[in-house]
């Protein structure tokens, strides 16, 4: 067999096993729907059932190998997520979105720093593990919001705020464990990397508030085809980039859809972007699964336990905060409460980067079973807001409609236009 039958054969091998990850991901999440599941759970299962971790079929030996799609599911769920909104509606709760975002951070980092000295594996992994329970999961975040039609709803644009807020900080924090992780010689790397990442967000800022006719003339066409592949060229570039220069891949493409949402052809690269989106979430979620062993989480299964349920509660004050601050009801308040707390994609770099300077092998169950656990909790939670909400006592969330079907309930229960064209592409039922 000749070394061009041979590649060929190895191509064909990756388009089966590709083909055949998407249609259990179809099935498992079909069955899903039927009986009131998000698909998040269901996508990560396929992933867990069909990866190298778990006995029975395995179609990808190695994760790594669909790291590149993967990616791409991010870059799509959060580019999708920004053309949706606008530099202005971002920052128009200004020093109250500030003050709500910086008491989420200082609940959940300072609960994961006393976690981690708590459980005694080292001051370096006591940061690690602050991180990693400290900062919510954009992709999971984003989806929830899509799969549970929300993006209309009032605390979205808050919830969208604090997860902005929190990549900002991660950045801070990243540069700050620079030097710890070996990704720093000292005080003056981490410093320049992080002006660096803050430099690169600002440019973006600026072009997402006044250069927006300026990128439409760069990807403008009548002709679709030739749409589509200029946005897609845009914003892996500009997610590449944003990744590059440290800043996360995820609030680089979510700067990209920023910047497109105030063009003309906003709307039509939304339109065409969906398909995207859903095709290459379902990937991520799947090599989500790919990664985890639950053969680790007995060993952990305290500290896992402990973890999640100090997640819990710091979500639940933090959800209370939230709504206090923003004057919003006992059910805005459970979906910030339920939908922000997933962990993902950001908990894993941090303790990817653990592994590589050499920390506590003990991270790498700990944080995956965290993960896995939070990552099914939170949207099945969400789906369950409404009925949640009444657990709430009133004089800690007081609000003028408390699930009686006042104006401020409408409002935090309806979608927009913009929330039903996103939702369009779920299956329902």
């Amino acid at each position: 067999m000749g070394p061009d039958i041979v590649v060929l054969a190895s191509v064909g091998n990756d388009l089966v096993v590709l083909g055949a990850a998407f249609l259990v991901c179809a099935v498992l999440a079909r069955g899903g729907r039927r009986v009131g599941l998000p698909t998040i759970p269901l996508f990560m299962a396929a992933g867990i059932a069909l990866g190298p971790n778990t006995p029975g079929p395995v179609l990808f030996e190695h994760p790594d190998e669909l790291a590149l799609l993967a990616a791409l599911g991010l870059v799509f769920l959060l580019f999708t997520l920004g053309l949706e909104f606008s530099v202005d509606d971002l920052t128009s709760g200004g020093s109250r979105l500030l003050a709500t975002a910086g008491a989420y951070l200082g609940l959940n980092v300072g609960a994961g720093l006393a976690l981690g000295f708590a459980l005694g594996w080292g001051t370096p992994e006591a940061f690690v593990i602050a991180g990693a329970t400290g900062i919510s999961s954009s992709a999971i975040v984003t989806k929830v919001l899509v799969e549970l039609g929300r993006l209309g709803n009032r605390e979205t644009r808050l919830i969208l705020g604090i997860i902005v807020i929190e990549d900002l900080f991660l950045a801070l924090y990243l540069a700050a464990l620079a030097p710890v992780l070996g990704k720093a010689d000292g005080l003056g790397d981490a410093v320049l990397l992080f002006g660096r990442s803050l430099a690169f967000l600002v440019a973006l800022g600026a072009i997402a508030q006044w250069g927006g006719p300026v990128v439409e003339k760069l990807i403008r066409s009548r002709d679709d085809e030739l749409l589509t592949i200029s946005f897609f060229g845009f914003a892996v570039l500009v997610a590449g980039v944003a990744e590059v220069l440290g800043v996360s891949d995820a609030i680089g493409a979510f700067m990209a859809g920023l910047i497109l949402a105030s063009t003309a052809v906003a709307r039509r690269v939304e339109r065409l972007a969906i398909p995207m989106r859903d095709a290459f979430a379902a990937v991520f979620f799947f090599a989500f699964g790919l990664e985890i062993r639950p053969a680790d989480l007995v060993d952990l299964a305290g500290p896992v336990a402990a973890a999640v349920a100090v997640t819990l509660v710091v979500a639940v004050l933090a959800g209370i905060v939230a709504a206090r601050l923003n004057h919003l009801d006992r059910l805005a308040a459970t979906n910030v409460t339920t939908t922000v707390m997933a962990r993902g994609e950001f908990a894993l770099i941090l303790v990817s980067l653990a592994v590589a300077a050499d920390l506590d092998e003990r991270l790498v169950p700990f944080v995956g079973g965290y993960v896995l656990v939070l990552a099914v909790l939170s949207p099945l939670l969400a789906a369950q807001s409404e009925q949640l909400s009444r657990l709430i006592p009133r004089r800690l969330v007081p609000g003028p409609s408390d699930l009686d079907g006042g104006p401020e309930q409408m409002a935090t229960n309806g979608s927009d236009g913009a929330a039903t064209s996103l939702g369009a592409s779920e299956e329902v039922g």
